[in-house]
């Protein structure tokens, strides 16, 4: 390949991102059923027709927005589950992980939030609902690991816990500003000093 086409191919990889980008944006803000791809086309400063150059459909668009999204969550994931580590630093690595992905990817974490329920119904977004049974299987796993090794409680409802856990992690997507005040890392450091150690002074 030509240095010029190799420069062309480097340049329309770099405008799709930064349309799927924009796209995610939108649809995190306005929801999926209400976004047109007129309106996604308004916001990148384009023509309708013009983004079918990229694209097929809005459906393409969200689909690419995921799969990135989930297979760089599963990348991290899988590293941490292979990594041999006890089930408290697994924990840990594995909060600190999921706050990494919300700084990369807020506006698919927002969307997975707010759509996943809806789209795994159609067969083309069925991949949401495997993630889904491997997340829960892990955490699960992670938390009956701790338990059995006495790194938590014996009384601990793990199914309760890991509801909790997900659901305090996940929903910081509709306020976390990447570039803000803390790191994703500071803010799984100070989430896992509440969850680990609570909030209340110790006597």
């Amino acid at each position: 390949m030509s240095t010029k086409k190799k420069s062309q191919v480097t340049a329309a990889a770099a405008r799709r991102g930064e349309l799927l980008s924009t796209a995610a944006e939108v649809f995190a803000e306005h929801g999926y059923n209400a976004t047109t791809v007129r309106r996604i086309a308004d916001h990148a400063g384009m023509l309708a027709g013009s983004l079918y150059y990229h694209f097929d459909s809005k459906e393409s668009m969200l689909e690419e927005i995921l799969r990135t999204f989930l297979d760089e969550l599963w990348d991290g994931y899988d590293t941490v589950l292979a990594s041999g580590l006890g089930p408290r630093a697994t924990l840990e690595a594995l909060v600190t992980e999921s706050f990494r992905e919300i700084d990369r990817h807020r506006a698919a974490v927002a969307i997975y939030q707010k759509e996943s329920r809806h789209l795994v119904d159609q067969d083309r977004f069925a991949f949401l609902a495997e993630s889904q049974r491997r997340f829960e299987k892990a955490w699960l796993s992670t938390l009956e690991r701790g338990v059995a090794d006495r790194a938590f409680r014996a009384d601990l409802d793990v199914r309760l816990t890991y509801r909790f856990v997900r659901d305090t992690v996940w929903v910081a997507a509709s306020w976390y500003r990447p570039g803000g005040q803390h790191s994703p890392e500071e803010i799984a450091r100070q989430y896992l000093s509440m969850v680990l150690d609570g909030i209340a002074v110790r006597a």
